[in-house]
């Protein structure tokens, strides 16, 4: 993704989503040949020339202080999450860098035997461009019980979140209000995408997306960034019907590229006891398969069984 241009569209897309009488500009009832604010109309705003904003919004310019840039914030009206992504953006646009193909995300140690240790909460540790690294017996049977439960132990194979939720139906029916939870994944993907401009992994899985769902493409265009740290979704189960959850997502000191995705439930709630049921039934499917293994391990057919007596 060219770092110039990621700059320049932001700031096109967030001022054109602006009107006059948002922030308090006459309008006259004139005809407006562009969507929203027009850039002198934002430089004055921001308390810059014309001609140095419309620089930077054609890529002309990449060295704007951080004083400038938070300026234009204040204008576009940014919120702190996407003020912090128009930094990162202006960063990337200065410090060139050669474009190599990253290799595969390992999971942390530490990571791991969190995992491991949370057995009765649904988690999913997903890396910088949302795969799977590793999920939980309970995580993987609540978000992805369709999917290979191995996947994310093999680097080639493994599930990705992002390409999930647009391309998967059974995810799709998965979220009752699939649209929320779609803008939250194209929202922490846009703010991925300013931290990281050089990963050819995350620009192909954008391109991907892009050309496969108009849907993606759509929110794509809109620019809209968003931490996801904390929110909640009704899931429609098809092993334990309806439930509200509300999925947490942290990150470590050591290893920020790397988010743990917990899912809790109201205490005492209806969904609190679907996924008990839903654990009772992954723990009794998971006896019964190496049962079934050991059977098949130690059976010796008869060679005289099918054979026909003379």
């Amino acid at each position: 993704m060219d770092a110039h241009g990621q700059l320049g569209t932001f700031l096109q897309a967030r001022r054109a989503q602006l009107q006059p009488q948002d922030v308090g500009l006459p309008t006259y009832g004139d005809r407006r040949r562009v969507p929203g604010l027009r850039r002198e109309e934002l430089a004055l705003l921001a308390g810059v020339s014309s001609s140095y904003y419309t620089r930077l919004e054609q890529g002309a310019s990449c060295h704007a202080s951080v004083e400038v840039l938070d300026a234009i914030a204040r204008a576009l009206r940014l919120e702190e999450t996407e003020r912090l992504h128009l930094r990162d953006l202006a960063t990337a646009c200065r410090h060139r860098r050669t474009v190599r193909r990253p290799p595969a995300e390992r999971l942390a140690p530490a990571v791991r035997d969190l995992v491991s240790a949370l057995d009765e909460v649904p988690v999913v540790v997903t890396g910088r461009r949302s795969d799977v690294l590793a999920w939980n017996t309970l995580g993987h049977a609540l978000l992805a019980g369709h999917v290979d439960p191995t996947g994310p132990e093999r680097p080639a194979d493994r599930p990705n979140m992002a390409r999930l939720v647009f391309l998967d139906a059974h995810i799709r029916e998965l979220y009752v209000d699939w649209p929320a939870k779609a803008r939250a994944v194209v929202g922490n993907l846009r703010l991925v995408a300013g931290r990281h401009p050089q990963d050819t992994r995350l620009t192909s899985l954008i391109g991907e997306l892009t050309t496969r769902s108009t849907e993606f493409a759509g929110m794509w265009a809109d620019h809209r960034v968003r931490a996801c740290d904390t929110a909640e979704y009704e899931l429609r189960h098809p092993l334990v019907g309806t439930l509200t959850v509300r999925q947490q997502t942290l990150t470590g000191a050591s290893e920020p590229e790397q988010s743990v995705v917990m899912v809790t439930t109201a205490p005492g709630s209806a969904s609190q006891a679907a996924l008990k049921l839903l654990a009772q039934a992954t723990a009794a499917e998971a006896r019964e398969v190496p049962s079934r293994r050991s059977a098949l391990a130690s059976y010796r057919p008869d060679p005289d069984a099918n054979r026909l007596d003379p």
